[in-house]
């Protein structure tokens, strides 16, 4: 029997170091897709609370909330006019919209009846979030909470807001019970200066 010189080929050890490379990239690439998410939700919630220094801001500047009308500390007027032009803002916003890869949410200013909010919905006619965006919305709670319960702490999930879309303006019309963030939220309530 005659041996074969100068075979070609991989020897195992070989194919074994590529699978192990191979291995490593796939990782890193479904890593880096989890810290992009993340990052996205970050940039949500620190969107969000720039409408709060906003609003401090604008209390600071003006004596009263934007869109406080009456001035009795309840915000219930045109948010979008007092930020926009009175406030004289050197950057006010142009929008009250965020987007953020392929979802677009809107930030309004209101109340609940009794204290102020900042709402958060998917459109200007709340509409229910689907469970990415609902991801979100429970990033936003766990930065200001600490914990996702959609009933407790100082950001709530509603089942049902009323919009005045050219105003900025909002409330809240019911508040959801099942303690979780579901597929049946359509607004995320956010009680800025007080729980």
């Amino acid at each position: 029997m005659a041996t074969v010189r100068n075979a070609k080929g991989f020897t195992l050890i070989e194919l074994a170091i590529v699978l192990v490379i191979i291995g490593i990239i796939i990782g890193a690439v479904l890593k880096g897709q989890d810290l992009i998410e993340n990052a996205r939700h970050k940039k949500f919630a620190n969107t969000v609370k720039q409408f709060e220094v906003l609003s401090w801001g604008f209390l600071d500047r003006k004596g009263y909330f934007p869109g406080d009308s009456d001035k009795d500390g309840k915000i219930d007027g045109n948010v979008n006019s007092d930020l926009t032009t009175t406030g004289r803002f050197l950057d006010p916003p142009s929008t009250n919209s965020i987007t953020l890869g392929s979802y677009t949410f809107y930030v309004w200013l209101g109340n609940d009846g009794t204290k102020n909010i900042i709402a958060v919905t998917k459109n200007a006619t709340p509409d229910v979030f689907e469970d990415a965006e609902l991801a979100y919305m429970e990033a936003f709670d766990t930065s200001i909470d600490g914990t996702a319960v959609g009933t407790d702490g100082r950001v709530r999930a509603a089942t049902a807001a009323t919009i005045t879309s050219a105003n900025w303006f909002a409330t809240v019309t019911s508040a959801q019970v099942t303690g979780n963030w579901t597929t049946t939220t359509k607004a995320l309530i956010y009680y800025f200066d007080r729980k």
